[in-house]
């Protein structure tokens, strides 16, 4: 039987196999440590690398958190227990070369007592690009880890992805979607608890394979003056959403969470360029086309 303190030191192990990852991938920077701790109860490590030869800012952020969860928490859990824990593995990775794509993931454990524990989190991938060959593969190597535990589970998750990573006052997705899941239990999804925690884990250490590929695939491929300046304005949409929408971000925010950490998911520079419409027929308008939900990315390579 797994409990709260396993699943914490199987997710620090787990930053730090990425970490590696990422610095080898990267070939030159190293993510630096701060940790930290939170008035409430509890603390974290938040790493960081920043202007590295693929990587322009990237945080690896591991927490384990405890305390009283905040009236305002209770009513949107629809809970009425206060003492919680929740634990994570949070991923924001901003490339320098428009054509690598923004990548994000997260796993996280949560829970009030015995009757009350979840799993969440998911994958997901931003392009600045959309390559169609990319985000085949990007959605192929999900399929084949959801499909080891359920057979429901992408097409479950990657719809989900599509609907929560939608930028409703843009009428468009962040990127391409992936898979997301929250609030995983035995009775929604008739697995146990470890078999659960086994799914969380296989998400997380796929991550360095499956993005250590995509830089590999287009980290020194040419980009123009204005492709760059298309990356920045796709930022601002990251920017957006993530300020916006994001659930996490007001989790943290809304537990006294470190602000440090929290935001660390923002690029080090976007760019908000008004009433932008690209030139039809070009490589950003082919972009802007494909941002949208329900697009079977599996078989469309």
């Amino acid at each position: 039987m797994f409990n709260k303190e396993e699943i914490a030191a199987s997710y620090q192990q787990i930053q730090d196999g990425i970490c590696r990852g990422l610095e080898e991938a990267d070939g030159k920077a190293f993510f630096e440590e701060e940790r930290w701790t939170r008035e409430g109860g509890g603390g974290g490590r938040t790493r960081i690398m920043q202007n590295g030869n693929v990587i322009e800012r990237g945080g690896v952020n591991f927490s384990a958190v405890h305390g009283k969860l905040p009236e305002k928490i209770k009513a949107a859990f629809g809970v009425e227990e206060d003492d919680f824990f929740a634990t994570g593995v949070s991923i924001v990775i901003h490339p320098k070369n428009p054509w690598v794509p923004i990548i994000h993931m997260n796993i996280r454990y949560f829970e009030l007592n015995e009757q009350t524990k979840w799993f969440g989190g998911g994958i997901d991938l931003t392009p600045h690009y959309v390559i169609p060959t990319d985000a085949s593969f990007f959605h192929k190597k999900l399929k084949e880890v959801c499909d080891q535990f359920h057979p429901d589970f992408y097409v479950r998750f990657k719809k989900w992805a599509d609907d929560y990573f939608f930028i409703k006052h843009r009428n468009e997705t962040r990127g391409i979607g992936g898979i997301f899941y929250d609030r995983l239990h035995t009775e929604n999804t008739s697995l146990s608890y470890e078999q659960l925690f086994e799914f969380s884990k296989m998400i997380g250490e796929s991550f360095v394979s499956i993005y250590a590929e995509l830089i590999k695939r287009n980290k020194d491929r040419a980009f123009a003056p204005h492709q760059k300046e298309w990356q920045l304005i796709r930022r601002s949409r990251y920017v957006e959403f993530n300020l916006v929408y994001d659930s996490g971000t007001k989790f943290g925010l809304e537990t006294n969470g470190r602000i440090e950490s929290i935001l660390m998911s923002l690029p080090p520079q976007a760019n908000w360029v008004y009433n932008y419409q690209p030139s039809p027929g070009s490589e950003e308008d082919k972009t802007l086309r494909l941002l949208k939900k329900g697009i079977d990315w599996v078989e469309k390579e």
